[in-house]
């Protein structure tokens, strides 16, 4: 399989993170183009590949998590503004063939991204 996807997982609760707002951004000379936005399901993940097929291309693209509305859903006492509200994660594609699996693990106070398989 070959694409672009992705999963949250919520650290301080120790779930997927469900109905989370992800955009996929393509950059270029420093300029974003919104190229998706979707919603994670009850698994935290998405029902369709962000990039497959000819949708593919290598470049630079920004996943874009707006991780602040989950953490408010669950009705936390965090303070204002939030430490994390926005997550902006820049990578680069380098080979359409290959699949590029961008997971994020997350809290109220900190992330980590890596690329998965």
């Amino acid at each position: 399989m070959s694409g672009l996807t992705t999963h949250i997982l919520d650290l301080t609760h120790g779930l997927p993170a469900s109905n989370v707002t992800i955009e996929l951004y393509s950059v270029s000379n420093a300029e974003r183009y919104l190229l998706k936005t979707t919603v994670t399901n009850s698994d935290g993940r998405l029902d369709q590949p962000l990039l497959s097929g000819e949708e593919r291309k290598v470049g630079t693209y920004e996943l874009v998590f707006h991780i602040g509305d989950y953490f408010r859903s669950k009705n936390l006492t965090l303070p204002q503004p939030l430490f994390l509200d926005i997550v902006p994660v820049r990578f680069g594609i380098s080979n359409i063939d290959s699949h590029y699996h961008v997971p994020l693990l997350v809290s109220p106070y900190g992330y980590q991204i890596y690329r998965g398989s």
